[in-house]
């Protein structure tokens, strides 16, 4: 049942063992550092909060570098951009996230197919060869996708911009590389859980969410991540860092399997 894969330890001593392995981790691959995640999704499903929000539980104080808007209803991001994540101010962590323009349902706006697999290792056109090999160096590619999606609107949201994320997904795969969901505005879409975070793991309507993204997406729902990001807070929420960081861990170790992976087959 999908409630008891996703039970977490809310005690701020999980916070700080989290923090520790984030800062502690290394690519098994020396060679290929930073390990390169790129994040995709609907405009308005909160790929830059999110950027920001890690940044923040990363950091212990609420951070802004990705410019985020939830009012124009079009993307706010108007280019691919990659990010350096600290754990303090002056040590750089071996691990980056690669922010992209929304996918819209309008043809011709917000981010395109092609950009998207233009982008880093996903730099492939749609209609190469299989059994042709990627010739981007390994360093140089995407680790992990991200797709983003708000957990208010799954349902609601129009086929065609769930085909063209199918579309992501399906090339992503081709490719081998690990792939996960990082669901956001939770609180939106549960009153328990805007009351109380830590209903996230009890919340029927969250695990509603969950099976939506699964039979919508086709992600398994273990590699679903629902999560809250900063929005107004002005300091940060222990519950809210927990959720973001250990999903961070675990797409952290994601890439660096697939490097290792990639690696072994040469």
């Amino acid at each position: 049942m999908f409630l008891a894969i996703f039970t977490t330890n809310f005690s701020d001593d999980n916070k700080q063992n989290l923090l520790k392995e984030l800062n502690d981790f290394q690519p098994g691959i020396s060679d290929v550092n930073p390990l390169r995640i790129l994040l995709y999704g609907p405009v308005g499903a909160g790929k830059s909060s999110f950027i920001n929000s890690v940044d923040s539980a990363l950091q212990g104080r609420i951070k802004n570098r990705a410019l985020a808007d939830s009012v124009s209803g079009k993307s706010f991001t108007l280019e691919t951009k990659e990010y350096e994540l600290k754990m303090e101010e002056t040590t750089l962590l071996p691990f980056t996230l690669i922010d992209t323009k929304g996918i819209e349902e309008e043809p011709g706006n917000g981010m395109k197919i092609d950009d998207i697999i233009r982008t880093g290792h996903i730099k492939n056109k749609p209609n190469i060869p299989k059994n042709e090999k990627n010739r981007t160096p390994l360093q140089d590619q995407i680790h992990c996708l991200v797709a983003v999606l708000p957990a208010n609107t799954i349902s609601l949201m129009v086929d065609d911009v769930i085909r063209q994320m199918r579309e992501v997904r399906l090339i992503a795969r081709d490719l081998d590389i690990p792939q996960v969901i990082i669901m956001t505005k939770v609180d939106e879409a549960c009153p328990q859980v805007k009351y109380n975070i830590r209903s996230v793991n009890d919340s029927k309507k969250i695990e509603e969410q969950v099976e939506q993204c699964f039979s919508r997406l086709g992600v398994p729902m273990s590699y679903i991540y629902p999560m809250k990001n900063y929005h107004k807070e002005q300091i940060n929420n222990t519950e809210m860092d927990i959720l973001i960081l250990q999903a961070m861990l675990n797409i952290v170790n994601f890439a660096n399997d697939y490097v290792k992976d990639q690696m072994d087959k040469k």
